[in-house]
């Protein structure tokens, strides 16, 4: 509106005004009139919020409606350095410190990104340093191989993680993965799955602790997609970041599958589910809000092991945040399965269609919990009926008025991921829950360049 010559003015909550700040700058209208109510408007009266609105937030809209209209041209931006400048010199400490101070790392040591470190990750690529690969809002820096070389650089990363590293930003930038949402409220965090032989060529861990810290590769790629948010797409927590986690958890590793074990019992690797082939280097990135309990199962019998799963994992864990999925058509929990877990469900005849079928017409909960669920989470006019009219939720979800009818907390079996991962010598499962629309899996092809054998060889003399 702003930007088409009308007035307009922002309404946020006061515990916004960091986050607001960084978009309206990445914007290029930094001036942008926003106006903010003071507190948590849903920890309030009704009566308080009433005042609030009438005394406090309608004469800031006022104010912000009267203002000249800003131009985005008046607001040059600021001058950041190029690649190659070198912007500081000293210690490794005094490094350490200099990055802490612009909050440029996350808490921890990190490695220099000297020109030289750099230039060794720029030789697992065929792609020009200097390659665009698309904008990173909220502070619409641009992504290009170089700022992703710097920051696997910072994260502890081997130079030949490289093709990985591009692949991963690649699938967060991609217009599906909404990475602006990436500083939201409910603090989810990007998981990272990869596919293919470059796996075990890169010794990612895909058994026993597989989302441990401790391995490098699994360990420094997860680390850096984190790095990457915070230093190219603004999200930080500090003065002026966009990321408002409120409780937020910190990076997950990036998690290899048992391609061994999948192929052993005969199912289909995880990228093949999501449209690649079989022995395709494949990088899957998607939100998790939330983890189940460790979810142990024990029979020879599928159905023993489905019954459990569908109630820690998804009557448990996924139950709660199902509704946010309602809300906004769009929900693609992951579960990770143990390998002799899957085996078990391989010898008994079941597929993974079978095990999702099973939990999409088992693990239910009531209409009226889940519109409970939604208003407490700020979605106060969720109702599921009036979704199901307007075709953004299954028929199956409306077929009564009755507000505890027990209605699917999988919204369509097909959207449940199911990977095998972990220990060989337990019986253990994990779930993760997505959150919503903000980061759905996506999934990219990792490009090698055109030496990777000979580089890779290279790599281990």
């Amino acid at each position: 509106m702003e930007n088409a010559g009308y007035p307009a003015v922002s309404i946020i909550s006061s515990g916004f005004l960091k986050q607001a700040a960084v978009v309206a700058k990445g914007l290029g209208l930094p001036d942008m009139p926003i106006a903010a109510y003071p507190g948590v408007p849903m920890t309030d009266s009704k009566e308080e919020l009433r005042r609030k609105v009438r005394e406090e937030l309608l004469p800031q809209i006022i104010a912000g409606l009267s203002k000249p209209v800003g131009n985005i041209s008046d607001n040059a931006a600021e001058v950041e350095p190029a690649p190659r400048d070198i912007v500081f010199r000293g210690t490794l400490d005094d490094v350490y410190e200099h990055f802490q101070k612009n909050f440029w790392a996350d808490g921890m040591p990190v490695m220099p990104p000297t020109l030289a470190r750099v230039e060794r990750f720029m030789q697992f690529t065929d792609r020009a340093p200097d390659e665009v690969l698309g904008p990173c809002p909220p502070a619409n820096r641009h992504a290009t191989v170089w700022n992703v070389a710097v920051n696997g650089v910072m994260a502890g990363c081997r130079p030949e993680y490289m093709p990985v590293l591009l692949a991963v930003i690649e699938a967060i930038i991609d217009p599906v993965y909404k990475i602006e949402d990436a500083g939201s409220t409910p603090g989810w965090e990007s998981l990272i799955v990869i596919n293919g032989p470059i796996a075990q060529q890169l010794g990612f861990n895909a058994g026993q602790g597989v989302m441990r810290t401790g391995i490098q590769a699994n360990t420094s790629v997860g680390r850096f997609l984190r790095l990457f948010l915070r230093n190219v797409a603004g999200f930080h927590h500090a003065p002026e970041g966009a990321d408002k986690g409120s409780i937020g958890q910190s990076f997950l590793v990036a998690a290899a599958e048992n391609e061994e074990a999948v192929a052993e019992i005969g199912w289909q690797p995880y990228s093949v589910d999501r449209g690649f082939k079989a022995g395709d280097n494949i990088v899957t990135v998607q939100s998790v809000v939330a983890i189940s309990a460790p979810t142990y199962t024990g029979s020879e019998k599928a159905v023993e092991h489905a019954e459990l799963i569908a109630d820690v994992i998804g009557q448990r864990a996924c139950g709660y945040w199902t509704a946010i999925g309602m809300v906004y058509s769009n929900w693609h929990p992951l579960i990770m399965l143990g390998p002799s877990i899957a085996k078990v469900f391989a010898q008994d005849g079941w597929s993974k269609d079978d095990l999702r079928r099973y939990l999409y017409e088992n693990v239910k909960m009531k209409a009226s919990l889940a519109e409970r669920y939604a208003y407490n989470c700020g979605q106060t006019g969720f109702r599921v009926n009036n979704y199901v009219k307007q075709g953004l939720l299954p028929p199956v979800y409306g077929e009564s008025e009755d507000p505890d009818r027990l209605i699917p907390v999988f919204h369509h079996p097909e959207w449940i991921g199911i990977m095998v991962a972990g220990d060989w010598g337990r019986n253990q499962s994990k779930g993760y829950v997505s959150n919503h629309i903000q980061g759905p899996p996506v999934s990219k092809a990792i490009r090698l360049p055109k030496k990777w054998d000979t580089l890779l060889q290279d790599t281990h003399r």
